[in-house]
């Protein structure tokens, strides 16, 4: 098993330690949002845990992902917006 998992987030590329979760690899990217409200202001993990649904980020184009509650895996691309 490697070390590092190579991943994209919103088209670039970023290397993490094996059993990153999604969200710290955004976070890693250099990312300053993760998803945006319906009234437009950018939202960001609040509590790390699932319950706040504010990490909710598009994983192999299927949206919607508690990005706090999954680990990072080899290939994957993030979107955020």
């Amino acid at each position: 098993m490697p070390e590092q998992v190579l991943l994209s987030v919103d088209g670039e590329s970023v290397s993490v330690p094996v059993g990153t979760s999604v969200a710290a690899a955004v976070v890693l990217s250099g990312a300053t949002r993760f998803r945006t409200s319906v009234s437009g202001e950018p939202r960001a993990p609040l509590c790390g845990m699932g319950i706040c649904f504010e990490c909710r980020v598009t994983i192999d184009g299927r949206p919607g992902f508690r990005s706090c509650q999954i680990a990072a895996e080899d290939g994957m691309r993030i979107e955020t917006s």
